[in-house]
Protein backbone atom coordinates (compact mmCIF):
# COMPACT_ATOMS: atom_id res chain seq x y z
CA UNK A 1 0.00 0.00 0.00
CA UNK A 2 1.15 3.54 -0.73
CA UNK A 3 2.33 5.89 2.00
CA UNK A 4 0.69 8.80 0.16
CA UNK A 5 -2.77 8.87 1.74
CA UNK A 6 -5.32 11.71 1.64
CA UNK A 7 -5.72 13.26 5.11
CA UNK A 8 -9.41 13.86 4.45
CA UNK A 9 -10.77 10.62 2.97
CA UNK A 10 -7.78 8.23 3.38
CA UNK A 11 -7.72 7.22 -0.30
CA UNK A 12 -4.46 6.92 -2.22
CA UNK A 13 -3.11 10.16 -3.70
CA UNK A 14 -2.08 10.48 -7.33
CA UNK A 15 0.60 12.71 -8.86
CA UNK A 16 -0.94 15.43 -11.05
CA UNK A 17 0.32 18.82 -12.28
CA UNK A 18 3.60 18.66 -10.31
CA UNK A 19 1.89 17.82 -7.00
CA UNK A 20 -0.27 15.37 -5.08
CA UNK A 21 -3.99 15.18 -5.87
CA UNK A 22 -6.90 13.26 -4.34
CA UNK A 23 -9.11 11.95 -7.11
CA UNK A 24 -11.93 11.18 -4.65
CA UNK A 25 -12.02 14.60 -2.92
CA UNK A 26 -10.92 16.47 -6.07
CA UNK A 27 -8.42 18.44 -3.93
CA UNK A 28 -4.74 19.32 -4.21
CA UNK A 29 -2.67 18.02 -1.31
CA UNK A 30 0.74 19.21 -0.07
CA UNK A 31 3.38 17.08 1.62
CA UNK A 32 5.49 18.69 4.34
CA UNK A 33 8.47 17.03 6.03
CA UNK A 34 9.42 17.56 9.68
CA UNK A 35 12.60 16.78 11.59
CA UNK A 36 12.37 13.60 13.70
CA UNK A 37 14.58 15.18 16.40
CA UNK A 38 13.34 18.77 16.83
CA UNK A 39 10.03 18.74 14.87
CA UNK A 40 11.00 21.78 12.76
CA UNK A 41 10.04 21.87 9.08
CA UNK A 42 12.75 20.43 6.83
CA UNK A 43 14.16 21.76 3.59
CA UNK A 44 14.06 19.28 0.71
CA UNK A 45 17.28 19.11 -1.29
CA UNK A 46 16.94 17.45 -4.66
CA UNK A 47 19.80 16.70 -7.06
CA UNK A 48 20.65 14.00 -9.59
CA UNK A 49 17.34 12.18 -9.05
CA UNK A 50 17.69 11.72 -5.30
CA UNK A 51 16.15 13.69 -2.45
CA UNK A 52 17.64 14.55 0.92
CA UNK A 53 16.30 16.56 3.83
CA UNK A 54 18.14 19.27 5.78
CA UNK A 55 17.16 20.68 9.16
CA UNK A 56 18.16 24.32 9.53
CA UNK A 57 17.51 24.14 13.29
CA UNK A 58 19.76 21.10 13.93
CA UNK A 59 22.07 22.17 11.06
CA UNK A 60 22.36 18.64 9.65
CA UNK A 61 21.04 16.26 7.02
CA UNK A 62 18.24 13.91 8.07
CA UNK A 63 17.63 10.42 6.79
CA UNK A 64 14.62 10.14 4.49
CA UNK A 65 13.51 7.04 6.41
CA UNK A 66 13.31 8.99 9.70
CA UNK A 67 11.50 12.08 8.37
CA UNK A 68 7.93 12.69 9.58
CA UNK A 69 5.75 13.53 6.57
CA UNK A 70 2.38 15.27 6.86
CA UNK A 71 -0.19 15.70 4.09
CA UNK A 72 -2.54 18.71 4.07
CA UNK A 73 -5.42 19.57 1.75
CA UNK A 74 -4.79 22.87 -0.06
CA UNK A 75 -7.51 25.44 0.63
CA UNK A 76 -9.02 26.96 -2.50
Amino acid sequence: MSENICPQCESELSWKDQGYFCDYCQQKVTKTAFCPDCSEQLEKLQACGSASYFCNHCNELKSKSRVKSVFNVVAD
